[in-house]
């Protein structure tokens, strides 16, 4: 007997994760209570790692479509799903491009340490964040030398990073320049005849600009560890924070260029937040059990939170079951690939290139995910998913789908539970009975012979049916 709210615990993967199959939630939900299986998130240590060592046998090579097709694979099987969700939140919060890079494989190497620290705390990801040369050299922070600093990373530190327009000064962006000057990084081994090796973070002190400054009302000889203590312990830094979480995993939020003048949609969610972010120095685990317990997100199970193409496509591979082991071909999600393929650059149209965020704001999430264009490739990616019984996750569902000899509303409430407990407006509920009382009434004017395979192909229909809906664009 299930021991857990089988819906509430769909809607939590899906935000935490990436969703569950059936026969996951069967698992979830008949051995542990809800807030059991979220410490086990926020726990992933308890859990086996994707071997990556068998991934690299089967995804080789430097292009950044082979990166992303790992990443993919990474968030469809990965039984740590909060540590993948976190690695995309941060990049979301943290944006680099391999356009400005001095090659993938620093861009590469900062996603694994989003994943490493994630679930750690503020300060730490902060100063993780400070030191990664990918991030050095996207701000320029290798350009930014004692007695001619350059203000990139401490500008977007404070306002896109941390902080948020209006909670400092000029004056603090160049304190804050000053204190992270000799922050660089060696440059790498050459490139040949092996490919490209990482870069690696060195602190000059030489370069390292040692005199008084004052930051936020804090005056000393400050360094760039010092900035982040101070940061971290700002009001404005656990409201920045919450806000963006709570955006992430909860609500659409407005862009974050509007913060300082549009409220946020949930005042109490977001000041609940900043408590706990406060009360545990930016404890990210504590701030994301807090949040996944509470009622304020129980209650979004009602909102309808837009999927980004990473969610939407990692959702569905991971429904399908097409990539449960590796094989070729993940690599064509992810970004252009070349004439003839069947997903030539289905992420990128949909309006997201992982490693190649459009500028360091990152990117516009909600509805702006969506237009006329993106929502015909998404829902064109996800019908043709679904074509293929074959697949294993589609196989999984048909065997538990029933008959359509059953009562319409059950056959739909069945399917919508095992693709992966999606919730539909009334309107696409009703017509979706309707479409599976026509299914049953084209079935039984067959031959008796063929009643089985038309019943199949009848439920398999419904399937696509519901896959080609737009609530099913939406977490």
């Amino acid at each position: 007997m299930s021991i857990s709210d089988r819906p509430l615990i769909a809607h939590l993967m899906k935000r935490a994760g990436f969703g569950a199959t059936p026969s996951e939630l069967d698992a979830l939900t008949s051995e542990k209570t809800y807030e059991e299986i979220v410490d086990d998130l926020v726990n992933p240590e308890r859990f086996p790692e994707v071997d990556q060592s068998f991934l690299d046998r089967y995804y080789g090579g430097e292009p950044v479509a082979i990166y992303v097709a790992k990443w993919l694979y990474r968030m469809v099987n990965t039984e740590r799903p909060l540590e993948e969700k976190m690695a995309l939140f941060l990049h979301h919060l943290f944006p680099v491009a391999w356009g400005k890079s001095e090659h993938l494989t620093s861009i590469t190497t900062e996603i694994d340490m989003f994943r490493r620290v994630g679930l750690t705390d503020f300060k730490t990801i902060l100063l993780e964040l400070s030191r990664d040369p990918a991030m050095i050299y996207w701000l320029d922070n290798n350009e930014n030398h004692k007695g001619e600093i350059n203000e990139n990373y401490g500008r977007e530190l404070l306002e896109l990073f941390s902080m948020g327009v209006g909670n400092y000064t000029e004056d603090d962006i160049k304190s804050a320049s000053r204190a992270f000057t000799g922050w660089t990084f060696r440059q790498p081994l050459s490139l040949y005849p092996v490919g490209h090796y990482p870069a690696a973070f060195e602190y000059v002190d030489e370069d390292h600009d040692d005199g008084q400054k004052t930051f936020l009302g804090h005056t000393g000889n400050l360094n760039g560890e010092d900035i982040i203590d101070i940061i971290v312990k700002q009001p404005a830094t656990a409201r920045f924070v919450s806000r963006h979480l709570y955006n992430f995993f909860v609500e659409d939020e407005a862009q974050v260029p509007s913060w300082s003048i549009e409220p946020p949609k949930n005042e109490s969610a977001i000041q609940r937040l900043s408590e706990v972010f406060t009360e545990t120095a930016g404890d990210m685990t504590a701030i994301l059990k807090e949040l996944f317990n509470s009622d304020f997100f129980k209650e979004s199970m009602q909102l309808k939170k837009v999927k980004s193409p990473t969610e939407l496509v990692a959702g569905v591979l991971k429904q399908t079951g097409e990539y449960r082991y590796p094989k070729p071909g993940m690599h064509e999600f992810a970004v252009t690939t070349g004439a003839g393929s069947p997903y030539e650059g289905t992420m990128g149209i949909m309006g997201q290139r992982l490693l190649n965020a459009p500028t360091v704001e990152g990117w516009h999430t909600g509805h702006e995910w969506i237009d006329s264009g993106t929502l015909s490739e998404r829902i064109s990616f996800v019908e043709k998913q679904f074509e293929d019984t074959s697949k294993p996750g589609i196989q999984e569902i048909l065997l538990r789908a029933g008959s359509l000899d059953d009562e319409p509303t059950q056959i739909v409430d069945r399917c919508l539970d095992l693709m992966g407990g999606l919730r539909v407006g009334k309107d696409t509920y009703d017509s979706l009975v309707t479409y599976t009382k026509q299914l049953s009434e084209i079935t039984k004017e067959g031959d008796a012979e063929q009643e089985n395979d038309a019943e199949k192909v009848g439920v398999h229909n419904l399937l696509q049916m519901i896959a080609s809906t737009v609530d099913f664009q939406f977490a």
